[in-house]
């Protein structure tokens, strides 16, 4: 058995805290896991014991361990694993975050993503690391579902993935174009674009992508980045 060390980027391994998104690693990439740590006070051990016997992945119980990692937070189940890279899939809506730098925002994004049917992320760089565990347990597991891939810019995203038959948009205060459900476009194939959450979209993804705004009051200078992805996608997914 492994100790395992407090994550830091440069680890090659990241884990789960929480019994919650340790099932969705063990259900969504049992390939990556390295092992699990179970409190000796959890009560459904079994059913934990069980998922893990049929995975060939070791379980151990070590409240040591899980007191080492979690922070002092209410912990009883982590999940080890290898962190992996993904590619996007070509055929399928894509949603663009361009320098985020809140984990748990990125993490409930994915949630949010995964809720409405989007299981393919780009970032462009810099941006968080989607491996640190306060992602992973923002996303409640849901990272696990989807593919994640880095970009140096958009251009090096569009070589790839904007064909034709994809339409970007961009998330702007300064766009003129409103979003309403009334006024959604509906392309089968999309990106959704959206800022860093002090500093929004810089100018540029104007001439990228269409530019769109979603209607607020003037009470407000902009709306929460997780809230404007979740509309976003939202209107997107019930066009």
């Amino acid at each position: 058995m492994e100790i395992i060390k407090p994550y830091k980027g440069k680890c090659e391994y990241s884990y789960t805290l929480g019994a919650f998104p340790t099932y969705e690693l063990l259900k969504n990439r049992p390939e990556a896991v390295k092992e699990v740590y179970v409190h000796s006070s959890y009560t459904d051990k079994d059913k934990l014991g069980e998922l893990c016997s049929r995975a060939g992945i070791s379980l151990f119980t070590n409240d040591k361990q899980i007191a080492r990692l979690s922070d002092k937070e209410n912990v009883y189940v982590i999940g080890v694993y290898n962190k992996y890279e993904s590619v996007l899939a070509k055929d399928r809506p894509h949603l663009m975050l361009v320098n985020p730098g809140n984990m748990g925002n990125v993490g409930t994004i994915i949630r949010t993503a995964t809720a409405f049917n989007i299981f393919d992320i780009a970032i462009i760089s810099p941006g968080v690391d989607i491996h640190n565990p306060k992602v992973v347990r923002g996303s409640m597991g849901a990272l696990f579902h989807v593919n994640v891939e880095y970009f140096d810019s958009f251009e090096s995203y569009s070589k790839i993935y904007c064909t034709n038959e994809r339409e970007c948009f961009s998330f702007m205060l300064t766009a003129k174009e409103q979003l309403t459900l009334n006024t959604c476009p509906k392309p089968d194939l999309y990106t959704l674009i959206f800022g860093n959450e002090a500093s929004g979209l810089p100018e540029e993804y104007a001439t990228y992508a269409k530019p769109l705004i979603i209607p607020q009051s003037e009470h407000v200078d902009s709306l929460n980045l997780t809230i404007a992805c979740g509309i976003g996608m939202y209107m997107f997914n019930n066009r």
